[in-house]
């Protein structure tokens, strides 16, 4: 596997466990810095700081979305100036791919959107990296089609994340095989454990989660070899404007990290 170098101090498929964390969607300035200070305080290493300027697939109209692209790739650079953490951001159309990667470090295709040849393409000629979130409706071995045509126009910088499999309704189960799966493409592979406990338009106009889940099915993604773990964290997820029912509560974000770190180590010194 070639590793996926995000800053000198973040690469993904080099032997380390990385972390994508931060707030579903961007609620503010302030609300930003302090949760890219705080989760850097937990984490004590570098990671990669997320927040969307827009969710376009919120269940209702009625919805908050975020500020938009230009408020919020402003936001995120100063993010990203006042802390040196990389950054990665959602793009929804091929238009926004440009203006996102003049700041996102990382470029990420939403999982409802991983089958937009367009958008794939337009992210992939920015020259930043891409995190493809695999859809609820794809398989492990049908996400090769989508990292076909982001390393059409020459960047093979890919990453594909895991977030859970539509079963019924309401409801999404992870199949721990996939991960091995995905990985034997070549490409690294991240765990995103709170989309993963996400429960889809279960309290009717919004999501509902089982966040007492993150821990159980992070600790057993880790197991299997991945590259990073994603992460939506919260000071307050009962009050997050998007994603509060299945985010990790920031004061639980230290012994997870420490527990993953620890799974990780002992995965690589087993694995063949």
């Amino acid at each position: 596997m070639t590793p996926v170098a995000i800053t000198p101090d973040v690469s993904f498929g080099d032997g380390s466990l990385q972390f994508i964390c931060g707030p579903c969607v961007i609620e503010s300035e302030e609300h930003c810095l302090f949760l890219a200070h705080a989760i850097r305080e937990a984490l004590g290493t570098p990671y990669i700081f997320k927040a969307s300027f827009d969710k376009a697939n919120r269940s209702s109209l009625q919805s908050y979305r975020g500020p938009g692209l230009a408020e919020g790739v402003r936001i995120l650079q100063t993010v990203k100036r006042q802390t040196r953490l990389p950054v990665l951001t959602d793009i929804h159309t091929p238009d926004q791919a440009g203006p996102a990667a003049e700041t996102a470090d990382i470029l990420q295709i939403p999982a409802f959107l991983c089958r937009q040849t367009d958008l794939l393409l337009e992210a992939g000629r920015t020259g930043r990296a891409v995190n493809i979130k695999k859809g609820q409706f794809v398989s492990p071995h049908d996400i090769r089609h989508a990292t076909d045509k982001v390393a059409s126009t020459g960047n093979t910088r890919i990453i594909l994340t895991e977030r859970g499999s539509s079963f019924g309704y309401n409801n999404l189960v992870v199949d721990m095989r996939g991960l091995v799966i995905m990985r034997e493409s070549g490409y690294p592979v991240v765990f995103d454990a709170t989309h993963s406990v996400q429960l889809p338009g279960a309290a009717g106009s919004t999501s509902g989660g089982a966040p007492q889940f993150i821990d159980p099915l992070s600790r057993a993604a880790t197991a299997t070899g991945i590259d990073g773990v994603f992460l939506e964290v919260h000071d307050h997820p009962e009050r997050a404007l998007s994603d509060g029912a299945n985010a990790l509560r920031l004061d639980l974000l230290r012994d997870l990290a420490g527990q993953l770190r620890r799974i990780h180590a002992a995965a690589l010194s087993t694995l063949p």
